[in-house]
C-alpha cells in the first residue's frame, strides 16, 4: 500500500474564500483538529503578511502537534533583492516552523506580462530563495504557481522553473493547477511527464533523495477533487487541498472528498481508519469555526450523503445497504438517514420509526396510516424530511405515546415602532408544568426572539439545563404567494445541544403561529430527551 503525504491549507489558502475568516486563535484550534485527523502537513499562514497570520505562529509555537509539521507560507525572494535582505524570506524563517513553502512563477506570462520580470532573472529568485531557507535547515516545499498554465504555454521554460527549486535542494515540488482550468486527463498525462523528466535530472546529477511530487488544484471547472486524484495515479505524493474546499473563487480541492477516496477507494495509505471515523466532525467544527452553514450534499460528510427518500430505495437498504450506498457512511463518521415526505414507502417510516424510538404498534396506527397521514400534511405545507424533530413529535401522538414536558397556557407580543426609534418586541407567555404555572416576559430583536426569550426564562425554573440548547438556524418560506401577506407559511427553525442538531416544522397563515409551532416542539424535542 503507497503512502500519500496530506497537505492542509484551509487556514491560509482556505480563508481566500468570499466570507471565510479566522481569528488567531480559531487557527490554532482548527490546527489542533487536523493534527488529531491525521494530516501531515498544516500550512498556518503567510507570516510575513498580516499581523493575524504573525499572531498565530507565535501562539503556535506553545502547541504540541502529535503528527503534523506546522507549515509557514511564502513567495520566493522579490526581483533583484538580495535573498538576505528580502523582509518576506526572513519572516518565514522567523517564524521558526520545521516546513517552509514558498511559491514561484512557472508561466512566462506572468513572470514578463505581470511582474515586468525577466525569465533569467526569475529562475534565480526560485534556485536562491529555496537554497537559502534549506541552508536553515527547513524542509523546504516548493509550489510551482500556475504550472499546467505555464507548461501548456511554454513547456520548455516551466521545465526550467522546476529545476532552478531542484538546484536549490527542495524536498517536494508541487504543481499547481491555480486558475482551476486544467482538466483531468492534461493533469495526469502532464505529471506523467515531469514525474519522468525529473527522475532522469535525479539520476544524472546524482541526487538521492527521494524525488517527491505534489498537487495543488482549484475547483473552477468543478475538476479539483478529480484532477488531485489523477495527479495521485500519475504518481504524486503530496495532495493540498482544504477542509469542505474553501479557497478563492470556486475553491481548493476539496480534502473531506480526497481522503476517503485515496483511502476507501484507491487503498492508498493516508491517515488510519479511525482516523477517518474524524472526518465529518472535522468537517462539521470547521464549518461551525468559519460560520458557514454546512452544504448538506457534500460528498461523504454531508447531512444527506447517505440520505434515502424514494420507499423502493428505503426497502432495499433494509434489505442490504449496498444496493443503494457506494460504502458504510461509519467509515467517515457519517450516518445512514431516512427521509419521509409524500414520496415515502412503508419502509420509510418503520425505519425512520425505529431510529427515533417510536413504537409503531400502539393505538393501532400501522406504519401505512402514518404515510397517509404525511402525506396529508405535505399537501398542506409540512416538509418531514427536513424536520426530524417534528417528525418525532407527530409519529407520538399518532400512537399515543407524546407526553408533552410543558403545556402553554397563552402569550401575547407587542410590537412598538416610533419615526425614531426602530422595532422593539416584547413578549409575555404563560406555561404549565406538572399543574405549576410559570408568567415570564422578556424583549428581543423581534416577536419570535422575544416568545424564545420568555419560553427559555419560564423553562429555565423548571428545566435548568437547557443553557446547552441554542437556536442555529431560523427559515421562513413562503408556500404560495398569490395570496399576498394571507399566504400560508412554512417556518423550519434548527437547534442544537452538545450531542446533536435537530429540526423542527410549523406551518400556519399566521408568521407567528407557524413559528410558534416549530419553537414549541424545538423545546419539546430537548426535554423529551
Amino acid at each position: 500500500m503507497e503512502s500519500i503525504l496530506l497537505y492542509d491549507t484551509t487556514l491560509r489558502d482556505g480563508t481566500q474564500g468570499e466570507n471565510i475568516n479566522f481569528t488567531s486563535e480559531e487557527k490554532v484550534n482548527i490546527a489542533q483538529k487536523l493534527d488529531d485527523l491525521g494530516i501531515h502537513y498544516i500550512e498556518g499562514g503567510w507570516p510575513g503578511s498580516n499581523p493575524r497570520d504573525k499572531k498565530f505562529f507565535e501562539l503556535a509555537k506553545s502547541i504540541q502537534l502529535k503528527t503534523a509539521r506546522l507549515t509557514a507560507f511564502g513567495s520566493t525572494r522579490r526581483p533583484n533583492t538580495s535573498v538576505e535582505e528580502d523582509e518576506n524570506i526572513a519572516a518565514l524563517v522567523e517564524s521558526e516552523t520545521p516546513v517552509v513553502t514558498v511559491f514561484g512563477k512557472s508561466w512566462d506570462l506572468h513572470v514578463e506580462e505581470v511582474m515586468n520580470n525577466t525569465l533569467k532573472e526569475n529562475l534565480c529568485m526560485i534556485q536562491e530563495s529555496v537554497a537559502y531557507l534549506k541552508s536553515k535547515r527547513r524542509e523546504v516545499i516548493y509550489d510551482a504557481e500556475h504550472f499546467f498554465d505555464g507548461y501548456l504555454e511554454n513547456r520548455e521554460y516551466a521545465i526550467k522553473t522546476l529545476f532552478a527549486a531542484v538546484d536549490g535542494g527542495a524536498d517536494t515540488l508541487v504543481l499547481c493547477d491555480t486558475n482551476g482550468g486544467t482538466l483531468p486527463f492534461d493533469i495526469e498525462s502532464i505529471t506523467k511527464h515531469v514525474n519522468s523528466i525529473l527522475r532522469e535530472k535525479y539520476e544524472e546529477d546524482n541526487i538521492s533523495s527521494p524525488l517527491r511530487i505534489g498537487i495543488h488544484t482549484h475547483n473552477d471547472c468543478g475538476m479539483a477533487v478529480a484532477n488531485s486524484i489523477s495527479a495521485v495515479k500519475a504518481g504524486a505524493l503530496m495532495v493540498q487541498g482544504t477542509i469542505n474546499g474553501y479557497g478563492e473563487r470556486c475553491g481548493n480541492a476539496d480534502l473531506t472528498s480526497i481522503i476517503p477516496v485515496l483511502h476507501a477507494k484507491m487503498d492508498y495509505h493516508c491517515i488510519t481508519a479511525r482516523q477517518l471515523e474524524k472526518l465529518r466532525r472535522v468537517s462539521r467544527f470547521i464549518s461551525e469555526t468559519a460560520n458557514m452553514i454546512p452544504q448538506n450534499n457534500r460528498p461523504f460528510v454531508g447531512k444527506s450523503a447517505f440520505a434515502h427518500k424514494g420507499g423502493i430505495h428505503v426497502s432495499a437498504v433494509m434489505k442490504t445497504p449496498k444496493a443503494y450506498e457506494h460504502m458504510n457512511p461509519k467509515i467517515v463518521g457519517n450516518m445512514r438517514r431516512v427521509l419521509v415526505s409524500d414520496l415515502s414507502g412503508k419502509s420509510n417510516i418503520e425505519y425512520k420509526a425505529k431510529e427515533l424510538g417510536v413504537n409503531l404498534g400502539a393505538n393501532g396506527y400501522d406504519s401505512k396510516k402514518i404515510v397517509e397521514k404525511i402525506k396529508n400534511l405535505e399537501q398542506e405545507g409540512y416538509q418531514f424530511d427536513v424536520a426530524d424533530g417534528s417528525l418525532k413529535i407527530l409519529m407520538q401522538k399518532f400512537t399515543d405515546q407524546y407526553i408533552p414536558s410543558f403545556e402553554l397556557e397563552s402569550f401575547r407580543i407587542s410590537i412598538e415602532k416610533d419615526k425614531e426609534q426602530p422595532c422593539s418586541a416584547h413578549a409575555t407567555i404563560k406555561i404549565s408544568v406538572d399543574g405549576k404555572q410559570e408568567i415570564t416576559a422578556a424583549e428581543g430583536h423581534g416577536p419570535v426572539s422575544a416568545l424564545d426569550n420568555a419560553l427559555r426564562k419560564a423553562l429555565n425554573k423548571f428545566f435548568p439545563d437547557l443553557d446547552s440548547m441554542g437556536l442555529v438556524d431560523f427559515k421562513v418560506r413562503v408556500i404560495d404567494g398569490r395570496d399576498g401577506t394571507a399566504a400560508k407559511v412554512r417556518v423550519l427553525i434548527a437547534s442544537r445541544d452538545q450531542e446533536q442538531i435537530w429540526s423542527t416544522i410549523g406551518v400556519s397563515n399566521d408568521i407567528i403561529a407557524a413559528s410558534w409551532q416549530a419553537l414549541e416542539e424545538s423545546f419539546q424535542y430537548k426535554l423529551s430527551k
